[in-house]
């Protein structure tokens, strides 16, 4: 593992303390950087067409941007998916019928799988599909809907008041102080098999995933808990680990769509 230097690093840093949405600028331009080393070239080329030469990192902040857009605002419940207490199965009878982050993402891929679909329509949607495969492996946007995926758990973050959502969505990675290019380049070296089971399953695995994982976030902290850098020491390392999942299994998606 890489992470003993780079938690060092982290130890003697300076910190800043920002707040930025589902996984922040950073953390969604690692995994479009991860995701562009496993491309194929077919894809890589239909991609570049649709974004006019505008890398993956580039547009991966894009389902953010237009936020603040009134025509976009029926977008925002496809940054996350809440199952209900006890419901252990998603269930589109079930789900959000304003949609959720498991329809958003399928919804994209139906687009640009379709041959009638424009190149704006297209366009428009893969920059969603990036931004929405990255908010997929944030295990908080998979989380609890009665506290909004921690948004309503109050935690101290460096002595500064924050919370649990916001911690894991940017502020341990603007802690790190790495560059998205860092973040990527710093990802684990994987074996094929690695890779393979990495990549292996569907959107609604990958779910169930995040799913699973978000319970552990959740018992990580309390309410009103000093979070600091034994913190950032335990769970750094996962949020690593997730963009660059996020990144490989965005690349397999990628690459099913376009060949």
């Amino acid at each position: 593992m890489k992470y003993i230097i780079l938690v060092a690093a982290v130890l003697i840093s300076t910190f800043t303390f920002a707040s930025e949405g589902d996984w922040g600028r950073t953390g969604h331009r690692a995994t479009g950087e991860v995701a562009e080393q496993y491309l194929s070239p077919k894809a890589k080329q239909k991609i570049r067409e649709l974004l006019n030469g505008q890398s993956l990192a580039f547009v991966s902040t894009y389902g953010d941007d237009i936020k603040s857009d009134p025509q976009y605002r029926k977008y925002s419940p496809w940054h996350y998916v809440n199952l209900e207490q006890g419901q252990t199965e998603y269930s589109e009878e079930k789900a959000n019928p304003s949609g959720d982050l498991v329809m958003g993402i399928q919804k994209s891929i139906s687009v640009l799988k379709d041959k009638n679909a424009s190149k704006e329509e297209k366009s428009f949607y893969l920059k969603m599909l990036i931004h929405f495969m990255g908010d997929l492996h944030q295990p908080l946007h998979a989380g609890r809907g009665e506290d909004k995926g921690g948004n309503d758990i109050q935690v101290r973050w460096f002595g500064q008041g924050s919370n649990l959502h916001r911690v894991w969505d940017s502020e341990m990675i603007n802690d790190f102080q790495m560059s998205y290019t860092e973040l990527a380049e710093s990802a684990d070296e994987l074996s094929k098999k690695e890779m393979k089971e990495i990549a292996s399953g569907s959107i609604l695995d990958w779910m169930y995933e995040s799913k699973e994982l978000s319970t552990k976030v959740y018992d990580s902290a309390e309410i009103g808990e000093k979070l600091g850098y034994e913190y950032m020491y335990n769970w750094f390392p996962v949020v690593h680990d997730q963009l660059q999942k996020g990144g490989i299994r965005l690349a397999k998606v990628l690459n099913e769509i376009f060949g």
